[in-house]
């Protein structure tokens, strides 16, 4: 039997990471990092969303932070192009 490395963000915990294996452990650390800074950028994004939308409750904030975060591409590409946002369906989590 072979010993395998998995890698989690500090930020999930090891407890929410184990509970969430296909999305949250991750077999490099350079995968780990990126998710990271996911919820990094989604931390600081539910603050801004908190400090500047009227009524947001904190968790809607985090729940939109973390899409916003999750499609940082998608929304960087919008900033040209508004309508890539209703062209779109659903769309998976981008890797970062």
């Amino acid at each position: 039997m072979a010993v395998q490395s998995l890698y989690f963000s500090d930020r999930d915990g090891l407890e929410m990471a184990l509970s969430n294996p296909d999305t949250m452990l991750f077999q490099s650390k350079a995968e780990a990092d990126a998710r990271d800074k996911v919820l990094e950028l989604a931390e600081n994004v539910a603050l801004w969303l908190e400090k500047n939308v009227d009524g947001i409750s904190e968790e809607l904030a985090e729940k939109c932070a973390i899409s916003i975060a999750e499609h940082k591409d998608l929304f960087a590409k919008a900033m040209k192009k508004p309508e890539l946002l209703t062209e779109v369906g659903e769309v998976a989590p981008t890797e970062s």
